[in-house]
């Protein structure tokens, strides 16, 4: 029942604060909104085009309503993040030994900022980068073709940066989950030499699936995400090295306390 109390007491916090962030994203939902099409004037600038005539619409009543309730409850969680991982911390570090809490904090802490790290390269380059590649498809109106203009709907436009934004930044967790299990002996830097070759495939297709049909933004996420593929491959040669310094030193101060021990017995004998 005490760890039943527990985990109610750490879920109640955890809704509790996600439900205040939600609210408070939802106060300055529009605002948000509009923080949110700033790429898109980027990428109007980038085609030439006069920023200042941006216009998105919605084309049922409630679509705009539920598009900022969207908002809120992402925003929500992104902002609510630290305190769920910390709850969820400290509900399950009294079960864990001290060395494995100190393991464990650090990617706690690094989680949060590469997620930022890869929401920040969404905003500044790569939904200007595929909005401009939507925008050069518009056809200009002549005697021989119709005028063919983009009017992206309120609710996709969300749905385009929401998905890029997670698949960023579910992307740049990659160091912190293959250096959790390099630590806890599930995977090594070998392991990964050796599946570079089908993490550069999957790489690819996970691309394909996450993001939209064309071909900047396949790119551009699969990039970073063999990039970050060989960043867990330094990193989990770091943590191998760093485990291998801690186990000849612990086998030497083993090998010093069995002598010191040995050294005791001979004396009193």
């Amino acid at each position: 029942m005490e760890h039943l109390i527990e985990l109610r007491r750490r879920l109640m916090w955890s809704i509790g604060g996600f439900f205040v962030a939600f609210l408070f994203c939802f106060f300055f939902a529009k605002q948000l909104f509009n923080l949110l099409v700033i790429p898109f004037k980027w990428a109007t600038q980038w085609a030439g085009l006069d920023p200042h005539k941006v216009e998105l619409i919605y084309t049922a009543p409630q679509e705009f309503f539920f598009t900022q309730v969207k908002l809120a409850m992402f925003g929500g969680m992104v902002i609510a993040f630290p305190l769920i991982a910390t709850q969820i911390y400290k509900f399950i570090a009294p079960g864990l030994y001290k060395n494995e809490r100190n393991a464990f904090l650090p990617f706690l802490i690094a989680s949060p900022i590469l997620f930022l790290m890869g929401a920040s390269l969404v905003y500044f380059f790569f939904t200007p980068m595929v909005m401009w590649f939507f925008l050069a498809m518009q056809q200009t109106g002549t005697d021989d073709q119709v005028q063919i203009s983009l009017l992206p709907k309120v609710s996709e436009y969300l749905s385009l940066i929401m998905t890029l934004i997670f698949s960023f930044g579910l992307v740049f967790q990659l160091p912190v989950v293959t250096s959790l299990m390099t630590r806890v002996g599930m995977l090594s830097s070998e392991a990964l030499v050796e599946k570079r070759k089908w993490a550069i495939v999957i790489a690819f297709v996970v691309a394909a699936i996450l993001t939209p049909p064309d071909p900047i933004s396949q790119i551009g996420l699969a990039v970073p995400t063999i990039l970050l593929y060989e960043v867990s491959i330094w990193s989990a040669r770091l943590i191998e090295r760093s485990k291998e310094r801690e186990r000849l030193a612990r086998e030497k101060r083993e090998a010093a306390e069995a002598a010191a021990e040995k050294a005791a017995d001979a004396s009193s004998t």
